[in-house]
């Protein structure tokens, strides 16, 4: 198969975002052969000491060599940017504080707001290239308002949700060649253009988390998310005590260490955490449902505004759960999200994506509800 792009003629400048792994570097080998004049740019976005050994990550030095080899068998230029104190302050910084706050963050989205979709976007317009091509699993689709964002054609890789922050005018630039294709489609590709990195694992893990998991990284960077406190019951009620809420996310039902309880065998799970006076709060799998979503930092991309009259959509409140039906409404300087039907286990901290079918309307981050609204 080859790859063309029908607004931009062959021999176009296109800055491919080469992570070291077999997406992007496919997505670098389409559009050499079908004719563009491609620059490779990788990101060096933390010590990559921090990952030596550790399988699953991204970006780390090794995927730098990768890049770089595969930039040579395709004979295009590459270059290495050191994006380092960017992402240290756009998306560890930002992560260590949403834990602080008894949140749940998804750093990946950060990382694809700031670093990529913003700073790197910039350095491919000051390259010369009129469009900038990443391996995501997601498709630019142009419609009659311009160019719009749609899900994968293979559901199981679609990273839509991760991209819900992406803007109207970076998605005028952006390209997502694999968008139309199966990860087995991938790998074949890269096995005909005689890439090194075809049987890759994908990365999965957090890229900066180093083994040992991501507390100690938030524990360094916000010591008081790992203070002591109580666990409580939604009647105030001391049942235990925790080591830090870093340890803790909403919903979670194992390891809560609360020992064996007399009065009840119902299971208990965490339904929020109150950082202001470390406590972590528990209750019955009722208290977790969630029919009313408040959400901050909202990017639209519908066309026409979002109305406090109400749009009817489908969200994803999770990048693994299926879309469900509900209204979304302008509230402030933010949205509010009504589903249909309550979802169990919001977590602050996390995306709600906005869709219509297949088509990406855009989302914004899920707030903390009030104390008492959540109990």
């Amino acid at each position: 198969m080859t790859i063309e792009l029908p607004d931009l003629p062959a021999g176009s400048r296109i800055v491919v975002a080469m992570s070291g792994g077999v997406d992007s570097s496919v997505t670098a080998a389409l559009l050499a052969e079908a004719g563009y004049d491609v620059v490779g740019v990788t990101l060096q976005l933390y010590d990559h000491g921090m990952t030596v050994g550790k399988k699953g990550a991204c970006c780390a030095g090794q995927d730098i060599y990768d890049a770089r080899m595969v930039a040579d068998r395709l004979g295009i230029p590459h270059y290495v940017l050191d994006y380092e104190n960017r992402f240290r302050d756009s998306v560890i910084e930002d992560f260590a504080d949403a834990y602080a706050r008894g949140e749940t963050p998804i750093p990946c989205v950060r990382c694809n707001q700031t670093v990529k979709f913003r700073d790197l976007l910039a350095t491919a317009r000051e390259l010369g290239a009129v469009a900038m091509a990443t391996g995501h699993y997601v498709r630019r689709v142009t419609g009659q308002g311009g160019a719009e964002m749609h899900c994968a054609i293979d559901p199981a890789k679609d990273q839509s949700y991760f991209l819900f922050a992406t803007t109207a005018e970076q998605l005028d630039f952006l390209r997502f060649p694999l968008g139309g294709l199966d990860k087995a489609e991938t790998r074949a590709l890269a096995e005909r253009f005689g890439l090194a990195v075809a049987d890759k694992p994908d990365s999965q893990d957090i890229c900066f988390v180093p083994e040992g998991g991501y507390a100690r990284i938030v524990e360094k960077l916000r010591p008081e998310a790992a203070e002591p406190g109580d666990i409580v019951d939604l009647d105030g009620r001391v049942m235990g005590r925790h080591e830090g809420i870093i340890g803790y996310t909403i919903g979670q039902r194992k390891g809560l260490g609360i020992g064996g309880r007399k009065d009840s065998t119902d299971p208990l799970y965490v339904v929020r955490l109150e950082p202001e006076n470390r406590r972590v709060v528990i209750g019955p799998r009722a208290a977790l449902a969630c029919g009313t979503v408040r959400l901050g930092e909202v990017n639209w991309l519908g066309g026409d505004s979002i109305t406090a009259e109400g749009i009817a959509i489908q969200v994803k409140l999770r990048s693994t759960m299926a879309a469900v039906p509900a209204t979304l409404y302008r509230a402030g300087e933010g949205a509010e999200v009504i589903l249909d039907d309550p979802v169990h286990g919001v977590s602050p901290g996390q995306a709600c994506v906005f869709y219509d079918g297949e088509r990406v309307l855009g989302g914004g981050w899920i707030l903390r509800q009030a104390a008492s609204a959540a109990a």
